[in-house]
């Protein structure tokens, strides 16, 4: 497992400038239960990233979305809105965001292959989305190797229609970081991975960090859940 995780290329962080440019197209995300709770955060007017709802006012991202790209910098939170259900020209519903919590082990850097495990952010809405419009998505543990997992996402190729990535697979595990088969693109960060058992309502395993390589095969690492995430979310309540 060593060896698969000290193979793969530098990771690339996805949370990058979207050109005006870039065109939607249409997805299967109705084929989750729920799915309203992802949205596209908007950050800085310059940024994109994806996040997910954990509570009626909590969002879980990657937390390298909200530092400045160019200086490394903490972005800060009232510049950043959140667009849950984002699906063409409208959102279910719009947030401003409060506060950010930062895993207390992220250190930002550009290359993101030392953070793995530690690339999660919660934020604070400005107001709860109530339940009755939208239900947050609970939280599961560290999905297995070899398990099947889908990956939803708003990407610089779609950045008003999320994008329905299913049955991808864990090819390996270390600490909370998950390396997958998944195919995500710029804008993917802090996309929600979801163990979609059947007959149960999907839950929360995992958040996408970086796209990267192992060969020629394109993978994606994201980073799984522990206590840490649940006194994150405590401390921005």
């Amino acid at each position: 497992m060593k060896r698969l995780f000290a193979a793969i290329a530098a990771c690339l962080l996805l949370g990058m400038p979207v050109p005006s440019g870039a065109q939607d197209a249409t997805t299967g995300a109705k084929m989750i239960v729920g799915w309203e709770a992802v949205g596209r955060l908007n950050i800085s007017g310059r940024y994109m990233c994806t996040g997910a709802m954990v509570a009626p006012d909590l969002v879980v991202t990657a937390a390298h979305c909200v530092y400045d790209a160019r200086t490394g910098q903490r972005i800060e939170p009232s510049t950043i809105r959140f667009d849950a259900g984002l699906n063409g020209n409208r959102a279910k519903a719009a947030r401003s965001v409060t506060k950010v919590v930062v895993h207390p082990e992220y250190q930002f850097q550009h290359q993101d292959d030392g953070q793995m495990g530690r690339d999660i952010a919660v934020l604070r809405l400005d107001r709860p989305i109530s339940r009755q419009m939208i239900t947050p998505f609970e939280l599961a543990a560290q999905p297995a190797r070899g398990a099947a997992v889908d990956v939803m996402s708003y990407s610089l190729t779609q950045k008003n229609r999320p994008n329905l990535e299913k049955n991808c697979r864990v090819l390996a595990r270390q600490a909370l970081a998950v390396v997958m088969t998944c195919q995500v693109d710029f804008g993917a960060s802090g996309a929600p991975v979801f163990d979609v058992t059947s007959g149960q309502a999907p839950r929360l395993v995992s958040v996408i960090s970086s796209k990267a390589a192992m060969g020629n095969t394109p993978v994606s690492i994201g980073t799984s859940f522990d206590r840490t995430l649940l006194a994150m979310m405590r401390s921005a309540s």
